[in-house]
């Protein structure tokens, strides 16, 4: 495989686990947000479920951690294929507004798909 042909795998693959961690925050929030009003409507007392509360609380914790961790990891890779000579292998369908577009070493902007749009 030619490296664009792998950076490209790399960076679909990159985007497909950045929308799974985001739709799992999505999911556990939507559940932790559900258990007060389930509580209530079942009437029972406000202790009731609390660990189980306090375990998706920290499952948030950790999942925002994962998709920090994730982040970085999108970071040195993109940084590695800039360093590779492949700064066209942007695969995802958004543009990253506090992002700089990458530099080549002699200080001038190196076009990538992301910049050129």
């Amino acid at each position: 495989m030619h490296h664009e042909a792998v950076g490209r795998d790399l960076s679909r693959k990159v985007h497909a686990a950045e929308a799974a961690v985001d739709h799992a925050l999505i999911e556990i929030a939507a559940l932790t947000a559900a258990l007060p009003e389930a509580r209530m409507r079942a009437g029972v007392s406000g202790v009731t479920g609390q660990s189980a509360f306090d375990d998706l609380a920290a499952s948030l914790s950790d999942m925002t951690r994962a998709r920090a961790r994730l982040g970085g990891a999108h970071r040195t890779l993109a940084a590695l294929a800039r360093r590779m000579g492949l700064g066209a292998v942007a695969a995802g369908p958004m543009d990253k507004p506090d992002d700089q577009p990458p530099l080549d070493g002699s200080g001038g902007v190196t076009a990538n798909m992301v910049n050129e749009m």
